[in-house]
């Protein structure tokens, strides 16, 4: 079972992931089961009378992934969320193991040519970089790179923000892509088990800790 007690900074919520080995950032349809429900309520997002906003969790992200050894990015049923680097190895063995081979001359053979070729990328200039400049291309760009997230060819190495001529950081940031691969090393991409071995390594950690959960529910997420 999952702490009670609540979060109220980048240390502790980093502790937690590398404890529970996995946390989407927001709901995830199991109770108590996500970083946004465990933070506490001065950390959860907030609208100022004068338009602006503050979101603690929001800004963590960038502070977790660079500096707390957790890999974040579209990993949960489409939506963003954190896995520990213990846990990393299981989980993209079993995630590849079940998403199509990348074929070559593909587009997402593009994709990880392109973010080899730079290191990293933010998705705008990813986006250009692989040739979606026209007319609704972004949203079609968006799929492949949410999909290759899911089967782990793609992780958030950081997040980029604007500044204003103030110097001061602004808006949602700009998430900063590259592959595990260049961030964490191949060995990190691999383990010795089949992925039914690690589908059920990992099944069984989250019983563990997820007691208030189904395995339709677990099974969803894994997916």
């Amino acid at each position: 079972m999952l702490s009670t007690h609540s979060i109220h900074n980048a240390a502790q919520l980093t502790e937690l992931i590398h404890d529970v080995g996995f946390l989407p950032l927001l709901n995830s349809g199991i109770g108590g089961f996500s970083a946004e429900e465990l933070v506490d309520d001065e950390c959860r997002y907030v609208v100022f009378p004068d338009g602006g906003w503050d979101w603690p969790l929001w800004k963590w992200k960038g502070e977790i992934v660079r500096d707390g050894g957790c890999v974040y990015g579209k990993f949960f049923d489409s939506k963003a969320g954190f896995i520990s680097t213990e846990w990393w190895p299981h989980f993209c063995n079993y995630r590849r193991g079940m998403a199509p081979a990348i074929e070559p001359a593909s587009i997402e053979e593009t994709i990880l040519m392109t973010l080899r070729e730079h290191g990293s990328l933010i998705t705008r200039d990813l986006r250009a970089a692989c040739g979606f400049t026209g007319k609704g291309m972004r949203g079609k760009f968006d799929a492949y790179i949410t999909r290759m997230q899911m089967s782990c060819r793609i992780v958030t190495e950081d997040f980029v923000y604007p500044r204003d001529r103030h110097g001061h950081e602004y808006g949602w940031g700009l998430a900063l892509l590259t592959t595990p691969e260049r961030l964490y090393g191949p060995e990190a991409c691999h383990t010795d088990a089949s992925p039914d071995e690690s589908l059920n390594l990992i099944m069984t950690h989250l019983r563990n800790r997820l007691p208030q959960a189904s395995d339709r529910q677990l099974m969803r997420m894994m997916h």
